[in-house]
């Protein structure tokens, strides 16, 4: 990755969580050929992903389809003086919820879940226009979240009794292990969906649904204004490719070099149609793979509903074409504006990418965390085979 190394003028990662400074505020810097790096711990769409009745208003293409998107739960983790902050996660079971490593953990390197005091998952059923007193019917399909999750009489919360940590996770923000499930003190609602999950492995090339209760924008991929968290929104994306796929002949290794497992590390970019902000082609170009301009990882994006992930969507869903999930959301990066961002900072603009832990090598933690092995047999179909170098063990911890 020669001409990749030298052009590199800055690198920026962020760990996708608004943020406590417990577990998501830790900065990483080094420099890789004289050029300096910085990393730290920390839903938009090509426009607005605010309200109807916000000034602009925002788009309801982006808007989460209920009831498909009642099991993704709002995530409110406790770190007492450490502050609290919010993530996103996902229905697996009736009691287990699928989320982010980096919400809940510091990673085997920064203390684990020390400090950690409770976790709190909000389930929003959406309402639909003309009942009362915001009845859910769940044979009725709405474009839902205009409401905020937070004291909505559509929302029950329910506290975690426990959560099982990725052994492997160390803490670093480019971590493929970068996985954790969470356990409920009691059954989800009846009306949460709970999702299977594809593990048939390799997801390049592959399109997906993102959903999550981030940061919004009030213009999009643009920049434009932060209009906070606590709404659930959605959009689609497609993974463009693995950091340790073999065309890139290793050239990962030296850029990210943090001692942590990322070769299984997904990233898909956030384009705007323009070939200049076409940040996976711009990358893969520059490492000349091939012995020639690298054109496999060039594509223009999903059109109006691509969107790029933002704070608070960490631990999200990555929905495959049959509604089953493939990844879980983990972090942001960017090269900046000469590898296609729109400016020079990280904060969820065209040019950038995200990153994703994929469910297919962690098969093993996964099933290993849900209490009804029968039940979950049902769920899970496409089994994909994970080398045992990628399997770990669960560190698991209880709240009084």
């Amino acid at each position: 990755m020669t001409k990749l190394v030298s052009r590199l003028v800055a690198a920026s990662v962020l760990a996708i969580g608004v943020a406590s400074p417990a577990v998501a505020q830790r900065v990483a810097t080094g420099t890789l050929d004289g050029h300096r790096w910085t990393a730290t711990n920390r839903i938009v769409g090509q426009t607005g992903t605010g309200t109807q009745a916000a000034v602009p208003p925002g788009n309801p293409i982006y808007n989460a389809q209920m009831p498909q998107r009642s099991g993704v739960a709002a995530l409110i983790m406790d770190f007492g003086a450490g502050g609290s902050f919010i993530c996103t996660g996902s229905l697996i079971s009736p009691t287990r919820v699928l989320t982010a490593g980096h919400c809940v953990s510091g990673g085997s390197r920064f203390g684990g879940t020390s400090g950690l005091r409770s976790i709190t998952a909000h389930f929003y059923a959406g309402s639909n226009p003309g009942q009362p007193d915001n009845i859910y019917n769940p044979d009725v399909v709405v474009s839902a979240p205009n409401d905020p999750v937070f004291g909505s009489s559509a929302t029950v919360s329910i506290r975690s009794n426990g959560v099982a940590v990725n052994a492997g996770y160390t803490g670093e923000v480019i971590d493929q292990n970068d996985i954790a499930v969470i356990s409920l003190s009691q059954a989800a609602p009846e009306w949460a969906r709970v999702y299977g999950i594809d593990f048939s492995d390799g997801l390049t090339g592959r399109d997906f649904t993102v959903a999550g209760y981030g940061r919004r924008s009030t213009v999009g991929g643009a920049i434009g204004a932060n209009l906070g968290t606590g709404r659930l929104r959605e959009g689609d994306n497609r993974m463009d490719f693995r950091l340790g796929d073999a065309r890139f002949n290793g050239g990962w290794d030296a850029i990210v070099d943090n001692g942590a497992e990322f070769d299984f590390s997904y990233v898909s970019d956030f384009d705007n149609g323009l070939a200049a902000n076409d940040t996976s082609c711009l990358t893969s170009q520059a490492t000349n793979f091939g012995g020639g301009p690298g054109t496999a990882f060039c594509d223009l994006g999903r059109g109006a509903r691509e969107v790029g992930v933002a704070g608070g969507d960490s631990g999200g869903p990555q929905f495959g074409a049959d509604g089953r999930l493939i990844s879980v959301t983990s972090y942001g990066l960017t090269f900046g504006a000469t590898f296609g961002d729109v400016d020079t900072r990280l904060n969820s603009s065209f040019g950038e990418f995200s990153g994703y832990v994929p469910l297919y090598i962690h098969e093993d933690f996964i099933s290993g965390a849900i209490p009804e092995p029968q039940s979950w047999a049902l769920m899970i179909l496409g089994f994909g085979l994970a080398g045992a170098g990628l399997r770990a063990r669960a560190r698991k911890v209880s709240f009084a």
